[in-house]
């Protein structure tokens, strides 16, 4: 019976280990065709402004006679970068508040559970909007503000499973050996943590995109000039009451698409790190 279940959960594994292959291998070529994509091939075309979607041009042309698709593809790039670095940020920041809350004095935990609840309290546009209207708007301001926003939920279950961690008996026994806080954090706890800091990482990452492009959507992101997914967006509200829904539609969901699938690859990679939920 429990050699059933363990080959059940090995191929549940497997089959979530392809899945996830897949889906970032699909992410990444999406991700480095837009890099490639030179400023010659989304240039301003006025002959061909306003075109529907054709065999020419998949997703129709903008209001200056642009490729759609590929300004979109590029667009979806940008916002990508953003999100990896404003992630990638927020997660550091936040596995190393966990560690601290968890390992330091009672009043340093209680400030950090205090400053968590605060944050999560606060609407994350609203927060994102003030930091980067206070630096100045633009690629740094909105970095800032969505790395200083993301952080909470992964440092608390950081916190936790710290906490969980200090209690087992190869922690007293390693203490007991005299080993100091620093060899058991390294040999002990960053081992566990790796995987929920994999795993936080990239499921914070479609959050990430999703803010910023719903602020630079709303004008305090970035500069009217970069071909992000939300300037995109907020150039095609002018001409919707015109009948050309292809200027939003189309990017629109190729964003929620992106998103999706970048929040399955999260969650596949979770039941590939932990057997538990495999078994589930």
């Amino acid at each position: 019976m429990s050699q059933t279940r363990h080959r059940k959960g090995f191929n549940q594994r497997t089959k979530a280990f392809i899945l996830t292959m897949m889906l970032a291998i699909l992410m990444l070529a999406l991700y480095a065709f837009g890099l490639l994509i030179s400023e010659k091939a989304v240039s301003t075309d006025v002959l061909n402004a306003r075109q529907p979607p054709s065999w020419g041009h998949l997703f129709g042309t903008d209001n200056l006679g642009r490729d759609l698709l590929l300004r979109t593809i590029k667009g979806l790039s940008v916002s990508m970068t953003v999100g990896i670095a404003a992630s990638c940020i927020s997660a550091v920041i936040a596995i190393l508040i966990g560690i601290v809350a968890a390992m330091g004095s009672k009043f340093m935990d209680g400030i950090i559970n205090w400053v968590i609840d605060l944050m999560m309290g606060i609407p994350h546009t609203v927060f994102i909007i003030l930091i980067s209207f206070s630096l100045g708007r633009g690629m740094k301001g909105l970095l800032v503000g969505i790395a200083a926003t993301h952080w909470t939920s992964l440092a608390r279950l950081i916190r936790g499973e710290v906490l969980q961690l200090r209690s087992q008996h190869y922690i007293a026994v390693s203490r007991r050996l005299g080993k100091s806080s620093q060899w058991i954090l390294l040999h002990h706890l960053l081992p566990h943590l790796a995987p929920q800091f994999i795993v936080g990482l990239i499921l914070m990452f479609p959050h990430a995109i999703l803010h910023e492009a719903s602020i630079s959507f709303l004008g305090y992101g970035l500069p009217p000039e970069q071909p992000a997914i939300g300037i995109i967006l907020a150039e095609s509200m002018r001409y919707l009451s015109s009948g050309m829904w292809w200027m939003a539609v189309f990017p629109g969901l190729l964003l929620v698409l992106t998103v999706l699938l970048i929040d399955r690859v999260g969650e596949n990679l979770r039941t590939v790190i932990d057997p538990y939920s495999a078994q589930e």
